[in-house]
């Protein structure tokens, strides 16, 4: 008898979702930064052990909206949650609850959700008495399945998640291959894994602005036979003078993009690849909803 469980993973920006997502999954499907908003979209993360596939959707940190693109992130949060059979509450054990928290059990509580509470970074935590006081303010707040402190930088009792989602798993046919840990199409991750190093490696103001897209990905030999990817990637910003910034004196920051994604990408694909990065202008684009749509970041 074939299982499956749809979890989605939720929490302020920060709080360690998408790594844990990873850490879940066994590989990278979903990308990593300290930035804010790094998850656009929700990710769906799939784990499939014996009879039960796991999917666990990586949704974007709770904000408030400010553009047409961060309506689409809150309804990507808010209908993952309504699609599950259980959520994630990633929480800050260094951070006090806040309106990040507030609008999530709100959410929880109009839909009569069964939520699991994770409370992340134990171990920046001095003093473990605190964390006591930390599960006392938030059990007074929802009324939580079970709550877990963990540290998913250390994997301090990370094990003790999946045998507790699996309760929750349901007769079902494996919608997803049990052999991929992602439903994202190739060029989607490869987009993604471009817009981690510019969020890594650009100042604060610069990377929210920006899209990538796979605009040509070909498999092809080089001159000695040997098998190489082609590909061909567009970075799209909102104003000129972060174009400047993005390509760098002399492209000295797009060749640094551009090696350290293809480094990625080589272990990804297990042989060469060939990039080409262009830069363009695309004026306030995240205001844009045909942009929106043409960079696949609407939630339809």
């Amino acid at each position: 008898m074939t299982k499956s469980v749809f979890v989605a993973v939720t929490g302020r920006p920060n709080a360690g979702k998408s790594s844990l997502t990873n850490l879940l999954v066994g590989e990278k499907v979903a990308i990593v930064s300290p930035k804010p908003q790094t998850t656009r979209t929700r990710i769906n993360g799939v784990l499939t052990r014996g009879e039960t596939q796991f999917v666990f959707i990586d949704t974007p940190g709770m904000h408030k909206p400010r553009t047409k693109l961060s309506e689409q992130m809150i309804k990507a949060i808010d209908n993952s949650i309504a699609d599950v059979e259980v959520s994630l509450l990633v929480v800050d054990a260094t951070k006090k609850p806040a309106a990040y928290e507030d609008r999530l059990i709100s959410d929880f509580k109009a839909k009569n959700s069964e939520v699991i509470l994770l409370i992340n970074k134990v171990d920046l935590i001095k003093n473990k008495e605190d964390l006591l006081g930390i599960i006392s303010e938030y059990s007074k707040m929802y009324d939580f399945a079970e709550i877990i402190p963990i540290s998913v930088k250390k994997q301090d009792n990370t094990e003790l998640i999946i045998p507790a989602v699996e309760k929750y798993a349901v007769e079902s046919p494996h919608f997803f291959d049990d052999d991929l840990p992602t439903d994202q199409p190739e060029k989607i991750w490869l987009s993604e894994i471009i817009r981690e190093k510019l969020l890594n490696s650009l100042f604060d103001e610069i990377p929210h602005g920006i899209a990538v897209q796979v605009e040509s990905l070909e498999y092809s030999k080089t001159n000695k036979g040997e098998d190489i990817v082609d590909i061909g990637i567009v970075i799209i910003c909102e104003k000129q003078s972060h174009k400047g910034m993005i390509i760098g004196k002399g492209g000295a920051m797009l060749k640094k993009i551009g090696g350290l994604a293809r480094e990625e990408m080589e272990e990804y694909f297990g042989q060469k690849v060939n990039m080409k990065l262009w830069v363009k202008v695309k004026e306030d684009w995240r205001n844009n909803e045909a942009a929106i749509t043409d960079f696949g970041l609407n939630f339809e």
